[in-house]
């Protein structure tokens, strides 16, 4: 028997083990051959998340996986160093934290006031970087991290609805099922206006992550001590932690990060444990054809063997 949230208040369903294990195993007949040559992409544990990002519809999961095979293929997250993106880091507007949260979960600090460069594409860049460093070193046995945003010396001349936007798009479509909780820490009155606007951008799932917390409120407050150990939590988020973002350990960090990333990448991996082929000279032709070619496809079919002989010179056209 399997366990059923309502669907009358819109809440995802809930399955059993064998359930889940039998939408999973339906995916992956449906990805055909790609599950074979993409052991990480279309591994249980990463099929399992595209499938509660689409309440287990097994034809809309399949369509988003592969929607995020053709993303990697094109825009080749792991790629991505640190030399690409030193600039953006400088004023720590986004970092990776050397503490996680109670539950293991690797912790995100996001400073919006911090921004320092005018590029979307720069911006976005680093947030995937980020994105990518921080699953990479994530310890939580789910895969889920933790974003604590800080609203200090934040205004409305940090606005910028079309980041927000793909920010939005490339974390809720390409990183499923990552984010465990999002802190948005005293945000100011003005904030809620933007909240209202921003609000349609998000899936309700991850609109219900999001916790609002203010410094001057035990209630919520509270939310803080729950989950970070106190001793280890950043000042700024009312821990006792005096060491906040210092560029260069950071740097040095993240540099040592690239090369445990090049070392797995180069290999064959993307962790000490996990088979992985992530960069388009990893992977057939045919199935790199194949799967350009089903994501512009907006039917959900399975793929066709006249699927697989698209010539390298119309694949970068494509791109």
């Amino acid at each position: 028997m399997s366990a059923r949230k309502s669907r009358g208040n819109g809440s995802e369903k809930v399955l059993s083990s064998e359930e889940q294990q039998a939408k999973i195993n339906e995916v992956k007949k449906l990805m055909g051959p790609l599950t074979e040559k993409l052991p990480v992409l279309c591994s249980d544990a990463s099929i399992l998340r595209y499938l509660k990002a689409r309440n287990w519809n097994t034809k809309k999961a399949n369509k988003m996986l592969r929607e995020t095979l053709k993303w990697k293929l094109e825009y080749k997250p792991e790629k991505i160093s640190w030399e690409d993106i030193a600039l953006e880091a400088k004023t720590g507007k986004i970092y990776r934290a050397n503490y996680t949260d109670k539950q293991g979960r690797t912790v995100l600090v996001m400073r919006p006031s911090s921004q320092n460069t005018e590029s979307t594409t720069g911006q976005i860049r680093y947030l995937v970087y980020c994105m990518e460093n921080a699953i990479l070193n994530t310890n939580s046995t789910d895969g889920y991290m933790v974003w604590l945003i800080d609203f200090h010396g934040w205004n409305t001349s940090c606005l910028s609805l079309k980041v927000t936007r793909d920010t939005a798009n490339i974390l809720q479509n390409h990183y499923p099922e990552r984010l465990g909780l999002a802190i948005l820490y005293n945000p100011p009155k003005v904030f809620e206006s933007f909240w209202v606007m921003v609000r349609p951008f998000l899936e309700s799932k991850t609109f219900k992550k999001v916790k609002f917390v203010y410094s001057n409120n035990p209630e919520s407050q509270k939310i803080m001590e729950d989950n970070f150990n106190v001793e280890e939590l950043e000042t700024s988020f009312g821990g006792k932690n005096p060491v906040g973002f210092n560029y260069e350990d950071y740097a040095r960090r993240m540099v040592e990060g690239d090369k445990k990333k090049t070392e797995f990448v180069d290999s064959g991996f993307s962790s000490p444990t996990s088979k992985s082929i992530l960069s388009k000279s990893q992977l057939p032709d045919s199935a790199v054809s194949d799967v350009i070619q089903d994501s512009d496809d907006e039917s959900d079919n399975e793929m066709q063997p006249s699927n697989l002989a698209l010539p390298d010179d119309k694949l970068q056209e494509k791109k």
